[in-house]
């Protein structure tokens, strides 16, 4: 299902205004007009922004509710019965906001009025990136990456404000992986072939202490064709597939083992990006003296990146006559020159490869390997879960 999160609003700020009959009286009502309640307070300063506008027929049913704050229009909305109205998300800081109600009783319909305003943060915090990139087309396992400019201590109130929907109603949730940044993904893999949006309704949230959000922000992306690359280290042998149906398959070599750094990681890996060329050496194992017998320095084309540790699929034109029988890499996948010319042009970031066959399992965090974990486990990382 798609996931809309609707923010949970912590409280009513201020005292209520109780209003009657007559356009912006305050006090008792007569016994045939409406009575109306509003909150915040008429006159209310230094209003919280996490909190809501709770508008509120006393006697008698509302009828029309209407919040305008900086030039724009409130949402929110009514119970069942019309004896309240509440605002859907939270306030803007440093704004004043007039709310208009009508009500109705014994026949009467009344006007009230409210005026408040939302108090000035001490400290603001917002996004500082985003991952994937406006209308980036991407793979099925694709994670959505937010880092925030702060750190966010608040994760429930700030993860409520997340909301993310997809064309295809696919389920996913948050996990954080630090106070300033969190991660999206989805149960499965993403339906191919759809928009996904995010739009984080940051306005007003409290991320910290005295530190508020002051602007929302919204980034689409697209969803391309499935796909799903298996490559099994004990056969030496490389398939790939779109929406189901295979299309290559190529002989390759994989990490030489021995050392565990050598093994190439089991598990499914996630595509980060490509490159080509990219220089290769042996610095990653602290080897760096050029005189040392296990030191390399390699340039290599049409390379994939799979994993933060290094790890891609790559042209390997050094290494033809062990293709699709050893394993003689450092960790890598190695591929025909032609094959992997087509992949690089081939991939997308997110696009799904999967490892079989070695004894070394890929990390969660390293790269985009959240798919090692379950679905159960990975709610577990989530404030609202």
């Amino acid at each position: 299902m798609s996931v809309l999160i609707r923010r949970v609003v912590i409280g009513a700020a201020g005292a209520a205004v109780l209003l009657s009959a007559g356009c912006g009286a305050v006090g008792g009502g007569s016994s045939s007009g409406a009575t109306v309640s509003i909150t915040p307070a008429n006159g209310a300063a230094d209003s919280r922004p996490e909190q809501p506008i709770v508008v509120k027929a006393t006697k008698g049913r509302l009828g029309n509710v209407s919040v305008q704050g900086d030039g724009k229009q409130v949402a929110g909305g009514f119970d069942q019965g019309h004896l309240q109205w509440k605002s859907s998300w939270t306030l803007s800081p440093a704004t004043k906001y007039t709310v208009t109600a009508t009500a109705t009783a014994g026949g009467k319909t009344t006007t009230t009025t409210s005026t408040f305003q939302t108090l000035t943060p001490k400290q603001t915090f917002g996004i500082a990136d985003i991952t994937p990139m406006p209308d980036e087309t991407v793979g099925v396992g694709m994670p959505l990456i937010v880092k925030f400019s702060g750190p966010v201590y608040n994760r429930a109130d700030v993860e409520r404000a997340l909301q993310v929907t997809s064309d295809k109603a696919d389920q996913g949730a948050w996990r954080w992986m630090d106070n300033e940044e969190v991660i999206y993904r989805t149960k499965d893999y993403w339906q191919p072939r759809q928009t996904v949006t995010l739009t984080a309704h940051l306005t007003g949230v409290r991320g910290a202490k005295d530190t508020y959000g002051t602007k929302d922000y919204t980034r689409s992306f697209k969803i391309g064709a499935s796909h799903i690359s298996t490559v099994d280290v004990q056969a030496h042998r490389m398939t790939v597939q779109v929406d189901g149906k295979t299309v290559k398959t190529a002989p390759i070599s994989a990490g030489k083992g021995g050392a565990r750094k050598y093994t190439t990681t089991n598990g499914i890996h996630a595509v980060m990006g490509k490159q080509s060329p990219v220089t290769m050496t042996s610095g990653w194992e602290g080897v760096t003296n050029k005189s040392d017998p296990s030191y390399y320095s390699l340039t290599v084309y049409d390379a994939v990146q799979i994993s933060s540790s290094g790890e891609y699929v790559h042209s390997a034109p050094w290494s033809v006559g062990s293709q699709g029988n050893a394993n003689v890499s450092h960790g890598c996948v190695n591929a025909p020159p032609a094959f992997a010319k087509w992949f690089y042009a081939f991939s997308q970031r997110g696009d799904i490869v999967k490892v079989t066959g070695t004894d070394r399992d890929l990390q969660p965090d390293n790269g985009y390997g959240y798919w090692q974990r379950s679905w159960a486990d990975w709610l577990k990382g989530s404030a609202l879960h």
